[in-house]
């Protein structure tokens, strides 16, 4: 089952499935329409001769036309495409590629030249002229005329799209807003019942003294996502627990510890298979289970705003509003404990992402590539400021205190003119004053 949601899911972002969708549907469409053509074309022909009369020679030119012109704009789509992909990969990061080419809206437009290139094709094969044998497909021809109208009409929104989808604010917000859908998919996991903070500190101390019988990886990859379901009911099966060694988007090299399960003897091959086939690696990372590889993208265009070449601060500013919002949705999420239970025993010991490790993730690069740029790390104290006004857990506070520090000691380090500094310091005031006001804890998490 999880191998076919996976293929599924590969299936659904691929370049070439929904083109494919829509020629299918062309060819019956094609074949739906001269098929009534042949029974009832005759009376419609001559209820509107002058929409629909069209001799075999009219036709097959008309036809023709058609056809070659799809295949035209096909060629101009695709090499606009490739444009763009190049643009994007120099200007921001290559990681943003895989958003391109999932791009419903180019999927569609591809489809859609090449399912009326299609269609024309099959009206054309059915022409045929002759006083006995000869048939013309009044209501199909007619009908390319309005597909190649509605062509030119798919031609330029896919003009206006492809250059709305290059500007800066459009990839960050395309990134960020799938980065928040999986925030809100995965946070809180339902992988068992978390522990308490207590209990976890209690079974960290215990957990060491188990006998561990490593799992190794197949394949060289990173892994894009967990089958905890899976992990969970084999544990429960085998009456032990299970512990992961590597959290989603690690790399993983082949023969090195996947996961380890505590029991006196090594697991048996069928155990070890069904371990292994709750992971799924491949060559690169995705968002589905890994919400760190969204803010990964929005920091990569980051920090090659911040380069040399490009120094580009609005958009690098740009990025870090939207990894604000990503972590206000964040802090108001519980993340569930590494160690989860079923019916009060421990089964699996994950390994996830922390509020600690997305912050940094987040916020380090940038804040090392942001030294001297007043503009940046005002926005930087700001981020800090919204993010912390929106929980009231010590920890995370404490998280984004110690943000706040290192922040404040890089700007003292290379923020030279005065002036300057001391619009740094007067925010920075504000700032600190701000962790003196705690909000109230939200009545339900959403």
């Amino acid at each position: 089952m999880n191998t076919l949601k996976r293929f599924w899911g590969n299936l659904r972002t691929s370049f070439w499935f929904v083109p494919f969708l829509i020629v299918a549907f062309s060819i019956a469409l094609a074949v739906a329409l001269i098929a009534v053509d042949s029974t009832v074309g005759d009376r419609w022909l001559n209820r509107w001769p002058r929409l629909l009369g069209a001799d075999a020679v009219g036709a097959r030119a008309m036809l023709s036309t058609i056809a070659g012109s799809m295949m035209t704009v096909v060629g101009v789509t695709f090499s606009m495409t490739l444009v763009t992909l190049a643009l994007a990969s120099s200007q921001y990061s290559s990681r943003i590629l895989r958003n391109f080419i999932r791009d419903r809206v180019t999927q569609v437009v591809l489809g859609i030249f090449g399912g009326i290139f299609t269609y024309c094709l099959i009206v054309l094969r059915t022409i045929r002229v002759g006083e006995e044998f000869g048939f013309v497909a009044s209501l199909a021809v007619s009908f390319s005329i309005v597909l190649a109208i509605a062509g030119i009409g798919v031609l330029i929104y896919f003009i206006h799209h492809i250059a709305s989808s290059i500007q800066a604010s459009s990839i960050i917000a395309v990134v960020a807003d799938e980065t928040m859908d999986a925030v809100d998919r995965l946070f809180p996991s339902a992988l068992g019942q978390a522990a308490g903070d207590d209990e976890a500190d209690q079974v960290s101390r215990t957990a060491p003294q188990r006998v561990w019988q490593s799992v190794p990886g197949i394949g060289n990859g990173y892994i894009q996502s967990v089958d905890g379901r899976a992990l969970m009911r084999l544990a429960c099966q085998h009456k032990t627990i299970v512990r992961m060694e590597h959290g989603i988007g690690t790399f993983l090299v082949h023969g090195t510890p996947l996961i380890s399960v505590a029991l006196d003897s090594p697991p048996d091959d069928e155990l070890v298979a069904s371990l292994q086939a709750a992971y799924t690696i491949s060559r690169h990372r995705t968002l589905d289970q890994d919400c760190a590889f969204g803010i990964r993208q929005i920091v990569d265009m980051a920090m090659r705003a911040l380069s040399p070449s490009v120094n580009d601060t609005t958009t690098a500013i740009m990025c870090v509003d939207y990894l604000t919002a990503i972590l206000s949705r964040l802090s108001l999420r519980d993340i569930p404990s590494p160690y989860r239970f079923v019916d009060e025993e421990l089964r699996m010991i994950a390994v996830g992402q922390t509020f600690a490790s997305l912050v940094s993730e987040s916020f380090d690069q940038i804040r090392g590539s942001a030294g001297g740029n007043t503009a940046l790390l005002l926005r930087l104290l700001g981020a800090v400021q919204t993010i912390t006004s929106l929980t009231a857990r010590p920890l995370r506070r404490q998280v984004l205190r110690e943000q706040v520090a290192w922040i404040a000691e890089l700007a003292g380090r290379t923020i030279e003119a005065p002036h300057d500094l001391g619009r740094f310091s007067n925010r920075l005031a504000q700032v600190i004053e701000s962790f003196e006001t705690v909000p109230a804890a939200p009545a339900t998490q959403r």
